[in-house]
């Protein structure tokens, strides 16, 4: 399972897409078919929350094909050891990355790409004009000095501490799906989607999993937060799975 995005706008662009859906519940990656031109994955993944090791995304690499890596959230896993931004001997890798995830920017549309120059340039030939505002620059800006690349690593930390006081609260009767490594962790519950409206009614937000091919309807995920929200939340989870 992954972000459905690159997907659409393949498709709308009359893309024939094949979708490599790997195996639950660890989703370790496997090679895509070997006439793939083209391959689109995330590291950390959205929705599982799955961190692939850089040396098995590398290996997707070869003459001939492009490999389009979102690390979207990358940052959100302390040091980013498996991200590949800075490689610059794998053919035809192109990363992309944003402000949207760690730095909550998401309403200014900024982001960037980092790859080898014949497709940077092949990129930004079909670049529309204008394409990144005033404030979209100067927020970039501001979140790549050396203060802000230090509160992002603190942060990291910060999270992986979150993210196991969630885990550890969750009532009986909830799967953890693979082991997450990012800033949201995908769950596994019976009558997910009554679940997931009760927490909407009880202020509690989170994401349905099966608009995600490869995930069905028992899917949600759920963002990490601070200790104090994430008790609230698993307090108002556990009251609805009792009400079952």
């Amino acid at each position: 399972p992954s972000f459905t995005e690159p997907e659409a706008a393949l498709r709308a662009h009359g893309h024939a897409v094949h979708r490599h859906l790997l195996s639950s519940p660890s989703y370790l990656l496997t090679p895509p078919p070997e006439d793939a031109d083209l391959v689109v994955l995330g590291n950390p993944t959205n929705p599982t929350s799955v961190l692939h090791p850089g040396g098995d995304v590398a290996a997707q690499c070869r003459p001939g094909r492009t490999v389009v890596l979102d690390e979207a959230f990358a940052d959100t896993d302390p040091g980013e050891p498996q991200s590949l931004a800075a490689r610059r001997d794998l053919p035809g890798l192109l990363v992309v990355r944003s402000l949207t995830k760690t730095w909550g920017l998401a309403g200014l549309r900024v982001g960037y790409a980092l790859g080898p120059p014949d497709l940077v340039a092949a990129l930004a030939a079909v670049q529309p004009h204008w394409p990144v505002s005033t404030p979209a620059l100067a927020a970039l800006e501001a979140c790549s000095t050396p203060a802000a690349l230090a509160q992002a690593e603190t942060w990291a930390h910060e999270l992986a501490g979150h993210r196991r006081a969630l885990l550890e609260l969750l009532p009986p009767g909830v799967q953890v799906v693979g082991q997450p490594r990012s800033s949201f962790v995908l769950l596994r519950l019976p009558e997910a989607d009554r679940v997931r409206r009760e927490l909407r009614a009880a202020g509690f937000a989170v994401r349905r999993g099966d608009t995600f091919p490869g995930l069905a309807p028992d899917h949600l995920r759920v963002a990490v937060r601070d200790p104090t929200t994430s008790a609230a939340f698993t307090a108002a989870l556990a009251a609805i799975l009792e009400r079952s």
